[in-house]
Order: C-alpha cells, then structure tokens, then sequence
C-alpha cells in the first residue's frame, strides 16, 4: 500500500510489458517510465528527486516475454532467435550466436551460464554457422542438445540460453549500476529488496549488500534469501527459483 498521497515509479526496457501494465495499474499515483535499471537514478531526479521508502528490483524473465514465440526467448519457438528486452536495441542473440568469435562465446557461457561444456557446444556453433547461419531457436537447441548430450529432466540448452540473454541484454552490468545507486535513494530506513532467479544475480546482490554493511549505509534484513515455500511453488511453478534478499538504509 502507497497510501493516498504515495507514489510509485515503475521502470522496464520492455515496451510491451509497460503497456499491459498501464492498464492494469490506472491510477494517477502510479508512473510507468520506460527505461533499464542503470538509468533508475536519472529517471529518480526526472520526477523530483524525492527519496525512496522502497526499491524492489525484480530481476526475472517474465513469462510473457517467454511465451511469445516471436520474442525468441524460448529453446522451443521456431521464430528468429532475438531474446531482447528491449526491441530497439541493435544486438539480439542471432548477433550473438552467429557474430561471436568462438573464444567471446566460451567467455559468455561459462561467466553467465556456469556452463562447463562451453567449449564443446562454442567449437559446435562455430562449426554449424560455418555452413549456414543458425537462425531459429529450437535449431540452437538441437545444436546444442547434441553437442552436449541429455543429462536429467533439465533440458540441455538451458544455462546457453540463460547465458545469451544476459549477454544480450547486458543484465549484470544493469543489475550492478542500479544496485550501486540505489542507497543513495532511499531515505533513512527505507528498504532495498530484489528477487533473482539465478546464483549469478543472487551472488552479486548479496555481496551488494555486504559490502554497503561494512560501509555503515545498509542493514542486512534477510540472512539467507528468502525462498518461496511448497504452497506458492505449486501456485505459481515459475517462482521456483526465486531468492529475494532485503537491506535497509542506515
């Protein structure tokens, strides 16, 4: 609850997801502003400048973005492989995939998908695009499925496809900058929460906020991350991996 005379700002790079937002949030205290997390200082002093009660970063893909086909997210679809929050921007990961040097595509795998493989499936890329391009999703995952093998119900292209996005859409230099700003945000006792759904975004938010606790600006409020419980895993599978930790401003 905002109360009567509260405001809150919501940011996103994904044009698509503000619109539905917009109408199911129509109420003059809420403003919708397109715009990554980098630019959440710059977007903050836009609007006045006032300090933040709260700041949530939700760091997940929404399943929206997952379930429209021609938004390339998806080891499924049989549409363009794109995976961009944000369609304006130039780089997609067709760019990525068929771009890259086979060096750039091990770095990208193994920082941003812990993919031990990455070798294996770089140097099998590399050897399918010099025949053809690799132009739809599911044909990257059936390249990829087959140069690293099926190992248990988790499907094989999962942690390439984690990492090209992140690549794509620069989400860890965009996690870091927003995180860096925001306790310069928050009033005194203001709160800093952000669920992620992964260990590489987990790891960065809870050194965020360790480091800013030995600098005296934040109190660590969550000891471990907090988890989503059997009930809401049931209700809502995609929370499954969830993690949210929170800190307050000192």
């Amino acid at each position: 609850m905002i109360g009567r005379e509260g405001r809150l700002i919501g940011i996103d790079r994904d044009a698509e997801a503000l619109s539905l937002a917009r109408k199911r949030l129509e109420d003059p205290r809420v403003l919708l502003k397109k715009g990554r997390f980098s630019e959440l200082g710059d977007i903050v002093a836009s609007e006045g400048g006032a300090k933040a009660d709260g700041i949530l970063f939700d760091l997940g893909l929404s399943m929206m973005q997952l379930r429209a086909a021609s938004r390339g997210f998806s080891f499924l679809s049989e549409d363009r492989l794109d995976m961009r929050m944000d369609t304006s921007q130039s780089l997609s990961a067709w760019d990525v995939v068929n771009g890259y040097s086979e060096k750039d595509l091990i770095r990208v795998l193994k920082d941003y998908g812990d993919e031990y493989r990455a070798p294996r499936i770089a140097r099998a890329i590399c050897r399918y695009r010099d025949k053809t391009d690799i132009n739809t999703c599911s044909e990257l995952a059936r390249l990829v499925s087959a140069a690293a093998g099926r190992r248990g119900r988790i499907h094989p292209a999962t942690k390439t496809f984690q990492a090209l996005r992140i690549e794509v859409n620069g989400e860890m230099d965009e996690l870091n900058k927003g995180l860096d700003c925001s306790p310069g945000l928050l009033k005194v006792g203001g709160r800093l929460c952000v669920i992620s759904y992964h260990s590489l975004e987990d790891r960065a938010v809870k050194n965020f906020i360790r480091d800013n606790a030995k600098k005296g600006l934040l109190k660590p409020l969550t000891k471990k991350p907090v988890t989503p419980d059997l009930r809401e895993i049931r209700e809502n599978p995609s929370s499954r991996s969830a993690k949210m930790r929170g800190a307050e401003r000192l």
